[in-house]
């Protein structure tokens, strides 16, 4: 029954130490990049645009952002770079055709490869999951992986 005296509580079972920090599962935080905008935390659509860091935007969410400044504090930390339009540039991205992830009706009964990814390196042929760096050219946005672009040598539009 306990605390009757035959028993002698020893110190970590008083004591409660600090909790543990919870990990973040990198494959998970890397398809969310990929896959979801930064702002509105909805699945990226056409046209997706992107800033100087890098981020994926859904065009309409910067656009909205852009004309109501009263939004969410987290929202605002986010995008707190992005001025206006033109600090953004509209991204010319090639469709995976491996990738049928909208293509299918999602019942709950099938495996979902969360690695496969909707867009492809149309030199290369690498997906965009994460696993590759990838960079867009900002004068006309078409984007190539960093080993296509190494192999390239030239900022020249290729398309």
């Amino acid at each position: 029954m306990g605390c009757d005296g035959g028993t002698i509580p020893k110190r970590h079972e008083l004591v409660k130490g600090p909790r543990k920090v919870e990990k973040v599962d990198k494959n998970a935080e890397l398809v969310a990049r990929w896959n979801y905008c930064t702002l509105s935390q909805e699945k990226l659509c056409r046209p997706i645009v992107s800033c100087e860091l890098g981020r994926l935007y859904n065009k309409d969410a910067v656009i909205e952002f852009l004309l109501d400044k009263s939004s969410d504090k987290t929202l605002v930390e986010a995008a707190s770079h992005i001025r206006s339009i033109k600090s953004v540039t509209e991204l010319n991205l090639a469709d995976n055709p491996a990738w049928s992830g909208d293509k299918e009706s999602i019942k709950g009964d099938k495996y979902d490869d969360i690695q496969c990814a909707r867009f492809i390196c149309p030199v290369v042929g690498l997906e965009m999951n994460g696993r590759h760096r990838f960079c867009f050219l900002r004068n006309c946005g078409c984007v190539f992986s960093e080993r296509a672009l190494k192999e390239i040598k030239t900022e020249v539009c290729h398309r």
